[in-house]
């Protein structure tokens, strides 16, 4: 485990490598799984916000479903999460021409239409967060079928995990602590060398 701050982290976010390589996984981080993105209770606002603006280019069964049922499921106890259609699809999804899906939530942002670019949940993905006693612990959530192309793109340009999420993590806990996070990240790498 590495520890940075009041983060503890797995020691393969230092190690693995990662590049996300959607044209392969067509998305499938926004579209697979038997829950939606996790959210804080600060993000629900700007979700709904979110939802009211951009519900004219989200497909009319998420609509319907975040209509009926709200954008975010969830309570304090057991936590918050997007909404999904019955097919497992984010209510965000939106999706191109070749049947890629992408965040409608984050493609306005890089279109200058919405001032938040994502779920930090999304952001960070494959790192999960938990947070526990006053600590954060990140995971490495690696699923076959939704990693292993990114993992190849990772190993085939030399990129690390830790550095495709630097945005990410920086937009969660700040760029000195980022800058921290990648010194302890390289001492493990020199210590599993060396091992």
């Amino acid at each position: 485990m590495i520890r940075v701050g009041d983060v503890i982290l797995s020691e393969d976010i230092a190690t693995a490598k990662f590049a996300c390589n959607i044209s392969l996984c067509k998305g499938a981080c926004c579209v697979v799984g038997d829950a939606g993105a996790p959210v804080s209770r600060r993000e629900i606002p700007v979700l709904n916000k979110a939802f009211r603006k951009l519900k004219g280019s989200l497909a009319p069964e998420a609509v319907k479903k975040a209509e009926e049922e709200g954008v975010v499921l969830g309570d304090p106890e057991n936590g918050y999460e997007i909404n999904c259609i019955n097919t497992g699809e984010c209510i965000f999804v939106e999706k191109d021409e070749h049947g890629i899906a992408t965040c409608a939530i984050q493609k306005a942002y890089y279109e200058g239409r919405f001032n938040w670019e994502k779920p930090i949940s999304c952001h960070l993905y494959p790192v999960r967060l938990k947070h526990i006693a006053g600590f954060d612990y990140a995971n490495f959530e690696y699923i076959p079928d939704l990693c292993s192309a990114g993992c190849k793109r990772g190993e085939d340009e030399g990129i690390y995990l830790s550095d495709f999420l630097e945005s990410a993590l920086v937009r969660r806990y700040g760029r000195d602590w980022y800058d921290q996070f990648l010194m302890a990240c390289r001492d493990v790498r020199g210590e599993k060398e060396h091992a």
